[in-house]
C-alpha cells in the first residue's frame, strides 16, 4: 500500500517560508513516472496554471474550481529521476524528486491536498480532515497507450499466486473449483487475454488445428466444420480454416503456411495430394487427419465414406427402379477427386447390369441452381428419351429438378433424378430429391476427436474410421413394384 503522509506546521507567520511535503514510498516495480492529482489553494492570490518543466512534469490535467482554487495533474519521478520545480505562483511551488512530492510556500493560508495517486492503474485517495473539503474525482487514465494486462494482476485482482493463475488458465486440474472460478472471472474483469506465445516457444506447439478444405462458398463444407468445433470444444484447440478451390498447388501452398505455425494437427479434405504435400504432411510430428474419402492410402488417420461405395449404392437403387436410358452432369469433375469416384463407382455397378452411360455434361465451374437448370435443358434437348438424371451434387440436382417441373415432366415416373451430400436447404422443395448423405458432421467431429487425442478405441493415431453413406430415394425415384 503507498502511504502519503503530510507535515503541517502548526504555526507560521505571514512571511515565514512553509514547507509541506508529502513523502510517497515507490511502489514496488515503479519503473517510471506516476501520475499524482493535487488541489492547491491560496486564498491571498489566485494561482496561475503552472507551465510544464522539463517538458514532462506538471502536464495533464490543470483545471481551475474557484478564483482560489486549481485542481494539478502531475507526475511523480520514481528514484533516479532527475527532480523538477513546478512554480505555482504567489510564492509557492511543487517540487518533484525521487518518488516525493515537496510543496513549498512563502503566503499564509495556502495548502495543498493529494486528491489521488495512481500506480500501475490504482489508485489511493488520502484525505486530511483539517484541510479544505473537496469533491472526490474519478481516477485519471493517462494519455500514454496502456500497459499489457498480466498474469500479475490477474494474482492480485483475484488473491492467488501466479503460479495458480497459470494453472487455471492452462485449464489444468490440480485447481479447486473456487479458486479456478475466482480466477476466471478475475481475468474476465479485467479483460486479460493470456499470451499464447510464449508457451508455444517452449513446447514448439500452438493450440491450433489447421483444417484445409475445397472450398468455404460449397454448402457441403459448413456441416463439416460445425462437427469440428463441437469436437474440439473445451480442448483448448482451435481450428484455423483454409481454402483450396480444389487445386493441388494451391493445397500446397496452404499446407506449408498452416505447419510453419506449428499446428497441435492439421485436418484435410481428401486423400490426394502432391508429393510435396504428402512429404510435409508425413513429417510434421502432429496427428493428420484426412477426412470426406476412404478410397485411397491415408498419410496418418482417416475418417469418411467410401464414395465408390456410394456411387455403386445408388446406381443398383436406379436400376432397381427400373431406369435404364441415364445420364451424368457433374460439376468440377476433373478436380473433384470424391466425384470421380462415385461416378466410377456407378459406371461400374451399370457395366455389371450390361449399361452404360447414355450422356454426360461436366462443366469445370461451381455448382449453383441456375447452372443446374443450364445444364439439365442443354442434355434433355440433346438427349430427349432420357429416363434419369444423375448429379455429382444436390445443387446441380436441384436446378435440375426445378426445371424438369418448370417443364411439366413427370418426375419421377418418366424422368428420375438423383444427386448427392443430402443438404437440408433444399429440403423446402416440391419434391424431394433424392441424395446420399455422406454423413458430414459426423466426419467431422470423429476427426476432431482425433485430433484432440480422444480416440473412442484406445488407438493413437493411424485410426481408419468408415462411415456409411445413407441414400435416401426422396421423391425423385420410383418405388420397386
Amino acid at each position: 500500500m503507498i502511504c502519503l503522509r503530510a507535515a503541517l506546521p502548526k504555526r507560521r507567520s505571514a512571511h515565514s517560508f512553509a514547507t509541506r511535503q508529502l513523502i510517497a514510498a515507490p511502489h514496488e516495480g515503479l519503473n517510471g513516472p506516476q501520475l499524482v492529482q493535487v488541489l492547491y489553494r491560496n486564498p491571498v492570490c489566485r494561482p496561475r496554471f503552472p507551465r510544464e518543466s522539463n517538458g514532462r512534469f506538471c502536464s495533464g490535467i490543470c483545471k481551475p474550481l474557484t478564483k482560489s482554487h486549481i485542481l494539478l495533474g502531475f507526475l511523480v519521478t520514481p528514484a533516479g529521476f532527475e527532480p523538477a520545480t513546478c512554480p505555482l505562483g504567489g510564492g509557492c511551488s511543487i517540487q518533484l524528486s525521487h518518488g516525493a512530492v515537496q510543496v513549498a510556500c512563502a503566503k499564509p493560508g495556502a495548502w495543498v491536498q493529494v486528491v489521488s495517486w495512481r500506480a500501475h492503474c490504482r489508485a489511493l485517495t488520502c484525505n486530511f480532515p483539517r484541510l479544505h473539503r473537496i469533491t472526490r474525482l474519478p481516477p485519471y487514465l493517462p494519455p500514454q497507450a496502456a500497459r499489457p494486462l498480466t498474469l500479475r494482476d490477474v494474482s492480485e485482482a483475484s488473491g492467488v499466486s501466479e503460479m495458480t493463475v497459470s494453472r487455471v488458465l492452462r485449464n489444468r486440474d490440480d485447481v479447486s473449483p473456487a479458486t479456478r472460478d475466482k480466477v476466471l472471472a478475475a481475468a474476465k474483469k479485467l479483460g486479460y487475454v493470456p499470451n499464447k506465445i510464449a508457451g508455444a516457444l517452449a513446447s514448439q506447439r500452438v493450440n491450433l488445428v489447421g483444417v484445409i478444405i475445397p472450398s468455404l462458398a460449397n454448402m457441403v463444407f459448413p456441416e463439416v466444420l460445425r462437427g469440428i468445433s463441437s469436437g474440439l470444444e473445451d480442448t483448448g484447440l482451435q481450428p484455423v480454416f483454409g481454402a483450396t478451390d480444389y487445386q493441388a498447388e494451391r493445397e500446397e501452398n496452404v499446407i506449408y503456411e498452416m505447419l510453419s505455425w506449428r499446428p497441435s494437427g492439421v485436418i484435410v479434405a481428401g486423400l490426394e495430394h502432391t508429393d510435396a504435400a504428402r512429404a510435409m504432411l508425413a513429417n510434421a510430428g502432429i496427428p493428420i487427419v484426412e477426412i470426406m474419402d476412404i478410397d485411397g492410402e491415408a498419410i496418418d488417420s482417416v475418417v469418411g465414406i467410401s464414395h465408390r461405395r456410394a456411387g455403386r449404392d445408388m446406381a443398383q437403387a436406379i436400376l432397381q427402379a427400373g431406369y435404364r436410358r441415364i445420364g451424368f452432369l457433374g460439376t468440377k469433375v476433373p478436380d473433384d477427386f470424391r466425384a470421380r469416384k462415385r461416378l466410377e463407382g456407378f459406371t461400374e455397378a451399370l457395366a455389371e447390369a450390361g449399361l452404360s452411360l447414355a450422356d454426360t455434361e461436366d462443366y469445370a465451374g461451381g455448382s449453383s441452381l441456375a447452372k443446374g437448370r443450364e445444364m439439365t435443358e442443354a442434355m434433355l434437348k440433346r438427349t430427349p428419351d432420357l429416363d434419369f438424371l444423375y448429379y455429382s451434387n444436390d445443387m446441380i440436382g436441384a436446378g435440375g429438378l426445378l426445371h424438369c417441373l418448370d417443364q411439366g415432366l413427370d418426375v419421377p415416373g418418366t424422368l428420375g433424378l438423383a444427386g448427392f451430400n443430402g443438404l437440408e436447404l433444399l429440403d423446402g422443395l416440391r419434391l424431394k430429391l433424392a441424395t446420399t448423405d455422406a454423413n458430414r458432421r459426423a466426419i467431422g467431429l470423429r476427426a476432431a476427436q482425433i485430433v484432440a487425442g480422444k480416440p473412442t478405441d484406445g488407438l493413437i493415431g493411424s485410426q481408419r474410421i468408415e462411415l456409411d453413406p445413407i441414400l435416401d430415394l426422396g421423391d425423385t425415384i420410383r418405388r420397386p413394384a
